[in-house]
C-alpha cells in the first residue's frame, strides 16, 4: 500500500470459465458445422482447441477465418484465436480477437467476460468496468452464481484501483452475500479485498483482523499460492506497525511458501519428463526386440542354407568387435564425465566452504548484538541489527542458489527451454523482488524500460543472470546510491539489458579479466582468482541464450553491466 511505504498483494480473478450452457452451445455448433459443412480449417481449428494446442489453433485459425462465411462461425473462430495470446500474457492480441467478436451473437456475453479480464489485466479500469457491467445484463450470467461471484470481485478491484472505496465496496458485498461458508477461496479474496479498502483508508482496526482472518482460513485451505501471499500481507501489516519481529516471521513464512510452489512445479515437470524419457525407452526395447527377432530369423535361414554359415560366423565375429570396441568407448566416456563431475564436486564444496564461513560468522555476530540490544531494549539498534541479518542472508541465499545452478549446469541436468518472451514484464517483476531489500540497504533503484521487445531465451536462466548483476551492484555499493536498470533496442537484431550503478567501479586489470572470460570450466575457475562463481554461471547461462555480456566501469564511480540478446 503505497500510502503506507509498502504494498499488500491484491487478488484478481480469471475469466477463464463461463456458463455450462455457453460451453456446450459452443462444442454443439462447432461439432455441428464439421459434420454439414465440413470445413476442413474450421475443423482442424477445432480439433488443436481440444486438445489444447493453444499455438496450433492460433496459427490455423488465421485460414479458417478466410473459408468460414457466416457470423456465427467467425464469432466461435476469433474466440478461439483469442485463447493461445491470453495464455501467454499477451493481452493485446487477444483484444484484437475478441473485439471482432459480434455483440449480438449468441457468445456476446463470453466476449465481454473475457474482455473485461483483459483490460483489468491492461489497468485500463473503466473499460474494464464498461464491458463487466454489460455481463451482469446476460442470462447466462445472472444464472451462473460463481461467474456473478467473479465480475462482482473485479469490479470491486476496478473500483478500488480507482480509490472509489464506496463502489468497491458495495460490489464486495454482493459477491460476500453469494459466498457458500464452504468455499474458502473465495471467502479469502473477497475478504482480503475489503481489509485493502479500510487499510487505504488507515482503518486499521478494520482492516487488520481481516488480513489475520484470511491468514487463518488460508493455513486450513490446499493452495500454497494463498498462503504465501497471506502470509505476505501480514508481514507487510506488521512491518507497518513496527513489530518488526513478527514481520520477519511473517516473510519468512512467505517465502516458505513461496518455495514449496516453486519445488511442486519443478517436481511436476521432472515427473512428466520422467514419463517421456520411460516412454522412449520403452519403444527402444521394442525396436531392439524387433531387430533381435529379425537377425534370429536370419540366423535360421543361414543354418538352412549351409552354404552360408561360414559367412555368418565372420558377419557375428565382426558385429561382436564392433560392439565390444563401442562399449570401450562408452567406458571410457563415462570415466572422463566422472573425473569431471568429481572435480566440479571438490571445486564446489570449496567454494560452499569458503564463502560461507565469513556470512555464517556475521549471522553469529549479529545475533550476538540483537540478544545485548534486546536485554538493553535499544530499539533502534534492534533494528540495525535486523537488517544486516536481512542483508546477509540473503546475500547467503544467492550463493547457494548460484552453486546449485552451476552443479546443475556441470552436470548436464539443468533444464533450459528457449521460448519467446517479452522482456518487460521479466524485469519488472524481478526489480518488484527487490523492493525490501533495496529499502533496507538505503539503496534506490529505477528502471527506463522499452515495451513490445522479444527475444528468444531460457526465462528463467535469464532471471538468474539479472539477479547475479543486481546482487553485485549492492555487493560493491558504498553506502547508499543507485542502480539504474534500462531495456532498449541496441540494433536492429540485438536488445540490450543495461544495469548501471554509483559504486566503487572497477580496477582497468580486473575489468580486462572479466571481459575476457568466454570459453568457461571448472579448472578455468579455479585459476580465475577474484572472479566469482556467481558472475562465471553469467557468462555460461548468457552464452547458452546466444548473447553476450560485458562490463564498462570508471573506479571510484560507476559499473554498468550490459546484456546483449538477439530478438526473436
Amino acid at each position: 500500500m503505497s500510502s503506507k511505504g509498502l504494498f499488500v498483494i491484491l487478488f484478481f480473478l480469471s475469466i477463464n470459465t463461463f456458463s455450462q450452457k455457453v460451453l456446450h452451445d459452443l462444442r454443439n455448433k462447432t461439432d455441428s458445422i464439421c459434420n454439414k459443412v465440413q470445413i476442413k480449417s474450421f475443423c482442424k481449428v477445432l480439433e488443436f482447441y481440444k486438445l489444447k494446442q493453444y499455438d496450433s489453433c492460433y496459427i490455423y485459425s488465421n485460414k479458417a477465418l478466410l473459408d468460414v462465411t457466416t457470423t456465427n462461425q467467425k464469432d466461435i473462430i476469433y474466440y478461439l484465436k483469442s485463447i493461445s495470446p491470453m495464455e501467454k500474457l499477451l493481452f493485446k492480441k487477444s483484444l484484437f480477437s475478441l473485439q471482432r467478436i459480434s455483440d449480438t451473437g449468441r457468445f456476446a456475453s463470453l466476449k465481454n467476460l473475457k474482455i473485461g479480464y483483459v483490460y483489468l489485466n491492461q489497468q485500463k479500469y473503466d473499460k474494464s468496468i464498461l464491458s463487466l457491467e454489460k455481463c451482469l445484463s446476460s442470462k447466462d450470467i445472472m444464472k451462473n452464481v460463481k461467474q456473478r461471484s467473479v465480475i462482482y470481485h473485479n469490479l470491486a478491484i476496478c473500483y478500488l484501483s480507482k480509490s472509489n472505496f464506496k463502489k468497491a465496496t458495495f460490489f464486495f458485498d454482493k459477491q460476500l452475500s453469494l459466498i457458500k461458508k464452504t468455499d474458502t477461496s473465495f471467502i479469502i479474496l473477497a475478504k482480503t479485498g475489503m481489509a485493502n479498502i479500510y487499510y487505504q483508508q488507515y482503518m486499521d482496526s478494520q482492516a487488520i483482523p481481516l488480513f489475520k482472518e484470511c491468514y487463518d482460513l488460508s493455513l486450513l485451505y490446499r493452495d500454497f499460492k494463498f498462503k504465501e501471499s497471506t502470509a505476505f500481507n501480514m508481514a507487510v501489516v506488521e512491518e507497518n506497525r513496527k513489530r518488526y519481529k513478527k514481520s520477519v516471521k511473517y516473510y519468512k513464512e512467505s517465502n516458505r511458501w513461496k518455495d514449496s510452489i516453486w519445488n511442486r512445479d519443478k517436481i511436476w515437470e521432472l515427473i512428466e519428463r520422467d514419463k517421456k524419457n520411460v516412454v522412449a525407452y520403452k519403444q527402444q526395447e521394442i525396436r531392439i526386440k524387433n531387430e533381435e527377432i529379425k537377425r534370429q530369423k536370419i540366423v535360421q535361414k543361414g543354418l538352412i542354407l549351409g552354404g552360408s554359415l561360414l559367412l555368418f560366423l565372420l558377419g557375428g565375429l565382426g558385429f561382436i568387435y564392433k560392439k565390444l570396441r563401442n562399449n570401450n568407448k562408452l567406458i571410457i566416456a563415462q570415466k572422463e564425465a566422472l573425473s569431471v563431475a568429481n572435480k566440479t564436486k571438490n571445486h564446489l564444496f570449496s567454494v560452499v566452504s569458503h564463502d560461507l564461513r565469513s556470512p555464517i560468522n556475521t549471522i553469529k555476530r549479529q545475533h550476538k548484538k540483537l540478544e545485548k540490544h534486546i536485554e538493553n531494549n535499544d530499539l533502534p539498534a534492534i533494528i540495525e541489527a535486523t537488517q544486516v541479518a536481512i542483508s546477509v542472508t540473503q546475500s547467503t541465499s544467492r550463493l547457494l542458489d548460484n552453486v546449485l545452478y552451476w552443479s546443475l549446469d556441470q552436470s548436464n541436468i539443468l533444464s533450459f527451454i528457449p521460448e519467446k518472451n517479452a522482456l518487460h514484464p521479466i524485469i519488472e517483476h524481478l526489480l518488484f523482488d527487490y523492493k525490501n531489500l533495496v529499502s533496507v540497504k538505503d539503496i534506490s533503484i529505477s528502471s527506463d524500460l522499452e515495451t513490445g521487445i522479444f527475444v528468444l531465451i531460457d526465462k528463467e536462466s535469464l532471471k538468474i543472470v539479472l539477479r547475479n548483476l543486481i546482487d553485485n551492484s549492492m555487493k560493491y555499493m558504498k553506502g547508499s546510491g543507485t542502480i539504474s536498470v534500462k531495456l532498449k533496442m541496441y540494433s536492429e537484431n540485438e536488445a540490450s539489458i543495461e544495469i548501471k550503478d554509483t559504486g566503487i567501479g572497477i580496477s582497468p586489470e580486473k575489468l580486462k579479466e572479466i571481459n575476457g572470460l568466454k570459453d568457461l570450466s571448472v579448472a578455468k575457475i579455479d585459476h580465475s582468482k577474484g572472479v566469482g562463481l556467481g558472475l562465471l554461471l553469467c557468462q555460461t547461462l548468457i552464452k547458452k541464450n546466444k548473447g553476450t555480456l560485458f562490463f564498462e566501469s570508471k573506479q571510484g564511480t560507476y559499473t554498468k553491466a550490459v546484456v546483449l540478446l538477439p530478438l526473436v
